[in-house]
Parts: structure tokens; C-alpha cells; sequence
């Protein structure tokens, strides 16, 4: 899963993902100025893959990852319209949008207008992508085989939908489609269309009006696929360089429950509907991702393409159910390791064993 960190220069952006990565990324200084962005891997937080790797002592514990890209705009460009194509390219790869807004006193501006600012300029971004696709298909769509024809005329009749929703300044992800729309929209990687997961930064003073700050801030987010998360970015990201032991006592004294980093991951997990299954035994125990809906053939393709092709059945425990068994012999024995069939919808949490016939 790629997130990219998105936000206009000023509002913390690069030290919210020295914060998320335990970075050392530069900050204040470029202004956007930079073209390379940021990139960093952050294993996912879980603490049933580190119970699992208590009960079983494997040789190699993975977890899942997320890539973090911190992308640069440059200053004033959001707001001449003037953000270049490769930065664009940079931010459609995403699989989720994490867009900083400045909340601490020192940016002296009002983070929402920045929000809108940018936004704004993802629309006529995405509204561009879509002229110039509907050209195209108004003159050369026409030809080709009648399956290629009828494909055109579906994709035409989508995107002039959509066109006047953009032209009016409103996001896609705000736009009512159905599935087979949605994947339809998917290769063009629309900016607008992505989830997006807004960050209050704000200074370390305003720590103790945090929960309220969220909750007002809740209250301004009604799109879609959309929430919003409040971050001491600049308290975070020195604490991040620290170790767990050493960080809890700040933590304490600054009334910081939990981590950003395992909580921004959570949110964007929940908004991009995903979920995360195990694999275990003696020699690896691994946490693996999955769409909400996937099954258990889906499962085995995300471990290896063979056990998709070759699959005969997956036995299946709940996360639960085995660490009250202690064992996946206990767990046999007690009639709650299962077997399923390909069409078996994966559960959070479950622990899959899948078998397959290497000969298929």
C-alpha cells in the first residue's frame, strides 16, 4: 500500500512523515523546492502477529508494510494552478492521500482554506484528464472492433457524466458510481477519487484540545471515503526517534495515548477497506493485506500465485480461537480450524493454512 503526504508548503507535511517513518527528512528549508519526494517503508504495528510469533517462536516474524511518499509542491503553485505534471504523476500513484493542513499558531493562516486550495486544484486536474479523454473518445472512439465501439461509447457516456460534477469544483470521490463504473474510472488514477485522510498538524500547546479539535474538524469532513486526524507533528517526530521505553514517559506527560503512526495506519486501512489476515508456523509467521470482500482464493494469490492457481481448500481459525487453543492441533481437536472453499469471504484476523496441488 502506497500513501502519499500531500499539503502546501508550510503545513508540516515533511515532518508529519518523519513522525509516521522515523525520518530524518529535511524540512522548512525547500519549500517545495525539491524534486525527488520522500519515501519511506513502515512495518504495520499488531500486536496479534507479535502473539502469534510468541506461540509459535518462528524463525522470521514479517508484518505488513506501508510506503509513505512525501510529495513536494511547490510554493504559490497550488494557487496559480501551476503544480507541474510529474508532480501530479507523483501523487496518482497513490493508493491514499494523506493531506497536511497547518493548525499550529506559527502558520498564522486558516488551514481549511488550504485544504479547499488544493483540492481545488486535484479538480481541475482530474477535470483536464477528463477533456482531453472525451476528445479522444469523440473522434477515434468511433472506430475499431464493435466490442472496442461499445467499450467507448460506456466510457464516454461515464466521463461526460462526471465532467460538469468537476467543472462544479467537487470532488469525485463525492460522485455516486456503482462497481463497474468505479473500475472503469480506475486506470485514469483520478486525484479526486482517491481517499483521503486529512491531518490537523498542530503545535504541542494545543495537545490538551486535541480531542475537540478532531471533533470539530469531523464535523467539516462529509465527502466519501474522507476522514480527518489531529497530529502534534513536530512533538511526534522526535519521540519517533526514540525508543518505545524512552518515548512512553513524554507520552505521558503530553497526554499522547498511542502513537500517531499505528493510528493514521488504522484510519487508512479503514478507508481504503482493508484488512489483514496471518499465515503461521515454525518457520514464518506473516501478516498479509486484503480488500474487504476478498476471499480465500484471493488470500492464497496474495501469498503466491501458485496457491491461487493450484488451490484445493484453505483451513481456516479465527485469531481468537487459536490463542485460546494455544495450538493449531488444540484448535483441530476443539472443531474450530476449518476448512473453506475459494469463495470462503476472509475475516479479519483469520489464520489461513492453505492447500494446494502444485500439479494444477
Amino acid at each position: 500500500m502506497q500513501v502519499t503526504i500531500v499539503g502546501l508548503p508550510g503545513s508540516g507535511k515533511t515532518t508529519v512523515f518523519n513522525a509516521l517513518t522515523g525520518g530524518h527528512a529535511e524540512t522548512g528549508s525547500f519549500s517545495g523546492g525539491r524534486a525527488a519526494p520522500n519515501i519511506g517503508v513502515v512495518k504495520v504495528p499488531d500486536e496479534r502477529l507479535d502473539r502469534l510469533s510468541e506461540l509459535f517462536r518462528p524463525k522470521k516474524t514479517t508484518p505488513a508494510d506501508v510506503t509513505y511518499v512525501d510529495v513536494a509542491i511547490p510554493a504559490g503553485a497550488a494557487r496559480e494552478g501551476t503544480i507541474q505534471p510529474d508532480v501530479l504523476a507523483q501523487i496518482r500513484n497513490a493508493d491514499a492521500l494523506l493531506h497536511v493542513i497547518a493548525g499550529f499558531p506559527e502558520a498564522a493562516r486558516d488551514p481549511w482554506q488550504d485544504l479547499d486550495e488544493l483540492e481545488l486544484e486535484f479538480t481541475v486536474a482530474d477535470l483536464d484528464v477528463v477533456d482531453k479523454r472525451l476528445e479522444k473518445l469523440r473522434t477515434s472512439g468511433r472506430h475499431g472492433s464493435p466490442a472496442e465501439r461499445e467499450q467507448n461509447a460506456l466510457e464516454e457516456e461515464l466521463l461526460a457524466r462526471v465532467q460538469p460534477h468537476l467543472g462544479g469544483g467537487a470532488p469525485l470521490r463525492a460522485f455516486p458510481l456503482d462497481d463497474d463504473e468505479e473500475r472503469r474510472l480506475r486506470g485514469f488514477r483520478f486525484l479526486t477519487q482517491k481517499p483521503v485522510l486529512v491531518i490537523l498538524n498542530i503545535g504541542e500547546e494545543d495537545l490538551p484540545q486535541a480531542a475537540a479539535m478532531e471533533a470539530e474538524g469531523k464535523s467539516r469532513i462529509s465527502q466519501p471515503r474522507s476522514d480527518m486526524a489531529v497530529m502534534a507533528a513536530q512533538i511526534e517526530a522526535e519521540m519517533a526517534q526514540l525508543s518505545a521505553e524512552d518515548a512512553a514517559p513524554f507520552m505521558e506527560d503530553l497526554g499522547i495515548a498511542e502513537a500517531s503512526r499505528g493510528r493514521i495506519i488504522r484510519l487508512t486501512y479503514a478507508l481504503l477497506g482493508l484488512f489483514s489476515f496471518f499465515t503461521a508456523g515454525e518457520d514464518e509467521c506473516r501478516a498479509w493485506t486484503l480488500l474487504t470482500g476478498d476471499t480465500a482464493v484471493d488470500a492464497a494469490g496474495a501469498i503466491h500465485s501458485d496457491l491461487a492457481r493450484g488451490f484445493i481448500r484453505a483451513e481456516v481459525v479465527t485469531y481468537e480461537d487459536l490463542m485460546s487453543a494455544g495450538s493449531m492441533a488444540e484448535a483441530r481437536k476443539r472443531g474450530v480450524l476449518r476448512s473453506e472453499g475459494k469463495m470462503y469471504a476472509v475475516k479479519d484476523g483469520d489464520v489461513i493454512q492453505v492447500l494446494f496441488n502444485v500439479a494444477r
